[in-house]
């Protein structure tokens, strides 16, 4: 299975998926670290990726995506966005009701 094959599986597989350098317990960046805290702060069940761990769909990601930075936040197979989007969203309750209204596949 190709990289985009990947992301494609995952994304079908998982209602919430956040592309992020390091992990929920360790990010790595400032920027993942941020939308950890707003994803925490939602209550929302995600699965994340790693992208340190798989480089082939670190580069292969933002082909897919159109989008050249990380972290990347799909909900419902959706592209929302970036660090800046996401906290926009929450900082406006919008992100709030995007996770809310989504039926969570897997964590």
């Amino acid at each position: 299975m190709d990289a985009v094959e990947r992301i494609k599986d995952q994304l079908g597989s998982h209602s919430i998926v956040l592309y992020m350098k390091g992990s929920p317990d360790f990010p790595q960046c400032g920027f993942s670290g941020q939308v950890i805290q707003a994803m925490q702060a939602c209550r929302a069940k995600f699965m994340y990726i790693n992208i340190f761990e798989d480089q082939e769909v670190r580069e292969a990601l933002k082909e897919y995506s159109q989008w050249p930075t990380y972290p990347q936040l799909y909900i419902a197979g959706e592209l929302v966005g970036g660090c800046d989007i996401i906290m926009d969203l929450y900082n406006k309750g919008e992100l709030q009701k995007m996770i809310a209204g989504v039926d969570c596949v897997t964590e």
